[in-house]
């Protein structure tokens, strides 16, 4: 009786969290579509070079100015939008990644996952959604996943930040043709506190001092 009585709660929980839940994802993801239609007319006005390295997640990657000259001569493609959840990169995986068939796809998320108060092992079973969904379209394609960073506005999520990189990094560790590249510890002072001339004034978002440490973390890892 009460193994049927706390499987009831179980059930009753998950149905309100996703009541809850239902209505802000497709209102995100109506905010989103203007983003991934002008990507898909940019494709259209100047059509990408073949297998090229797919940036993508949330507005860390977006917001990263000239992306492909940081990496001279690779094949980089920006297709970071808005502050998206790793469930919203998958539900437009085939419309801003597959179709690309990259050689390689280079994942920023779970920052604003674990803000919207997610729990570490919700954030690794999206990612590994994403992971199948790239997957299955481009087997020999390099999945790299890029950790969560130590923004400043989020330091009261450090732990949980901490646990969802440590899964995913355990994950990936059990997988072919994947990286994680860890750009949370280079982003610290020797104190454990975040640098903070890597970040913006809204210490969330970052500086051309914070992209550099990215791309020196990057580059071992980019075909």
């Amino acid at each position: 009786m009460l193994l049927f009585r706390k499987l009831f709660l179980l059930l009753v929980f998950t149905l309100v969290s996703l009541s809850i839940r239902q209505p802000a994802f497709a209102q995100s993801l109506q905010n989103f579509e203007k983003e991934i239609i002008a990507f898909e007319q940019a494709d259209k006005t100047n059509q990408p070079k073949k297998k090229p390295i797919v940036f993508t997640g949330s507005s860390s990657i977006r917001l990263w100015e000239n992306l492909p000259e940081y990496f001279p001569g690779k094949r980089i493609l920006n297709r970071g939008f808005g502050g998206s959840q790793t469930d919203e990169v998958v539900y437009f995986a085939d419309r801003i990644i597959t179709p690309y068939k990259p050689k390689q796809v280079v994942i920023y998320s779970g920052d604003n996952d674990i803000a919207a108060g997610k729990t570490p092992e919700k954030v690794l079973a999206d990612f590994k959604e994403l992971f199948s969904k790239i997957r299955a379209a481009s087997p020999k394609a390099t999945i790299t996943y890029i950790s969560i960073k130590p923004s400043p506005s989020r330091k009261q999520h450090y732990a949980s930040i901490n646990r969802a990189n440590s899964l995913v990094k355990e994950f990936l560790a059990q997988e072919k043709r994947t990286s994680y590249v860890d750009v949370f510890t280079p982003m610290l002072l020797p104190g454990g506190k975040p640098k903070p001339e890597l970040f913006r004034a809204d210490s969330l978002h970052m500086t051309k001092a914070g992209y550099d440490i990215w791309t020196q973390a990057l580059k071992p890892y980019l075909k």
